[in-house]
């Protein structure tokens, strides 16, 4: 059951075919993932691994690994995995992908050639069938984690699954299994909605990659999904006054609007304009992704401008990936405001320690394909709430319909998500899965305080 039983033979030919002219070039090592040297692990480190990982007791063994090419919401070609364990039980997860990488983060494998354009995932399945599957098969599912090693689109699809069939086999709900461990209470997360886009997720439009509301004062989850919809509705009417219709309904990557142009800050006053408009408390959030951009220091300089001029409250990535001093320039200049690493961090325990160490950054972007298992993501969460950093969990842009992200940050009390706009399937089954859980199961809601 570990291979792919039942493929065509010529599907698997393809497969190894493509994987032997890739792994050799791509294959993930040390030089592609986190650079920082550390000394010896923290003890605190170490005490948070013992509060993410569920205890192992009887743990049920991997009897089956499955993998098969899906889609992402881009249209291109993804890692989508079953695994089974014994007792009939069984955990699927479909692995996302991301536009604005950093360096820092575990990389994805794509195939190359004219497949696909190149992002075929025949080569990850080779290593999900040949590599991953034999190694786990016959293992106790809390093991699976610590023995995967591989591209992020392998090792986060397993990963995923294999807690999704582990929560399968105690009788318990994802979220509510992912708890048990962390010592928090579930909450509901505040969420960080997509409104206007560019840089990677709407190209031809600005290099600031998103826009986003942020409902400050909104009692429930439901109450604050109400009020960002407000809030779009109106930013799309001034758009088709600007623009014409076409422009207000046609979306970017997170299902966010788009402005042709290249005026950075206009969304800014559109985005505050639409909030006015509706009388509600909002502020907004840039996510600046500042790796992407030519010359990000003088780019910081208009945001920190653009501060003093609008209600924002959170920056993230205003700086690049490996700008450990200007990042500690650029919190201080923000003091006051949310100053949030995503490319900075990578999800990476390392990288988090050394930002609260210096003083750069002051909250965390937790992705699990970044480091590339739901444990080390948990890890980083758990150890980034000790540092006294706020924690917020994110999808990518290109997503799929696969909804955990909601019950990773209800179950890990993350305090506050990003998954795009309330647009397209991909960000709403997210959404709808927070709404149900606020409403069947009646989990309360963090609010941006939390």
């Amino acid at each position: 059951m570990a291979g792919p039983a039942g493929r065509g033979a010529a599907d698997r030919a393809g497969r190894r075919q493509v994987a032997a002219g890739v792994l050799g070039q791509r294959r993930p090592g040390p030089a592609a993932r986190d650079r920082i040297q550390p000394s010896e692990r923290d003890a605190d480190v170490a005490v948070v691994r013992q509060q993410v990982e569920p205890a192992r007791g009887t743990a049920p063994v991997v009897i089956g690994v499955r993998g098969w090419e899906c889609l992402d919401s881009r249209g291109n070609p993804t890692v989508g995995c079953v695994v089974y364990l014994e007792g009939g039980v069984e955990g699927v997860a479909l692995a996302p992908a991301g536009a604005s990488t950093g360096r820092f983060e575990r990389p994805a494998l794509h195939d190359g050639g004219a497949r696909y354009a190149g992002f075929g995932a025949r080569a990850a399945l080779h290593v999900l069938d040949d590599r991953v599957a034999p190694a786990l098969v016959g293992r106790p599912a809390t093991d699976v984690d610590g023995l995967l090693d591989g591209p992020s689109n392998v090792t986060v699809a397993v990963s995923l699954a294999a807690a999704r069939a582990r929560a399968a086999h105690a009788g318990l709900p994802l979220w509510q299994y992912l708890a048990g461990p962390t010592g928090h209470r579930p909450t509901l997360p505040c969420p960080m909605v997509n409104i206007f886009s560019g840089g990677r997720h709407a190209e031809g439009g600005g290099v600031v990659q998103d826009y986003l509301a942020v409902p400050l004062a909104a009692t429930s989850f439901a109450e604050a999904i109400e009020q960002v919809w407000d809030v779009r509705r109106n930013a799309a009417a001034l758009v088709e006054q600007r623009a014409g219709r076409l422009a207000a309904v046609l979306v970017a990557d997170e299902g966010g609007l788009a402005l042709s142009g290249g005026d950075d800050e206009l969304p800014l006053q559109l985005l505050t304009d639409a909030i006015e408009r509706t009388g509600h408390s909002m502020r907004i959030a840039i996510d600046v992704a500042a790796t992407q951009v030519e010359k990000p220091a003088a780019l910081l300089d208009e945001v920190v401008a653009w501060c003093d001029r609008y209600p924002v409250v959170s920056i993230e990535d205003p700086l690049s990936d490996d700008d450990w001093d200007g990042w500690v320039d650029a919190t201080r200049r923000l003091a006051g405001r949310q100053v949030v690493g995503d490319d900075l961090f990578a999800t990476s325990a390392e990288r988090v320690r050394r930002g609260a160490d210096t003083g750069a950054g002051n909250a965390v972007l937790v992705k699990p394909n970044q480091v590339g298992t739901l444990s080390g993501a948990a890890e980083t969460l758990a150890l980034a709430r000790s540092l006294g950093m706020r924690t917020i969990v994110s999808a990518r842009s290109g997503d799929t319909e696969d909804d955990a992200i909601a019950d990773l940050a209800v179950g890990w009390a993350a305090g506050q998500i990003k998954v795009g706009s309330v647009t397209r399937s991909e960000r709403l089954a997210k959404y709808n899965r927070l709404l149900r859980l606020e409403e069947i199961d009646r989990i309360p809601y963090a609010g941006w305080d939390a």
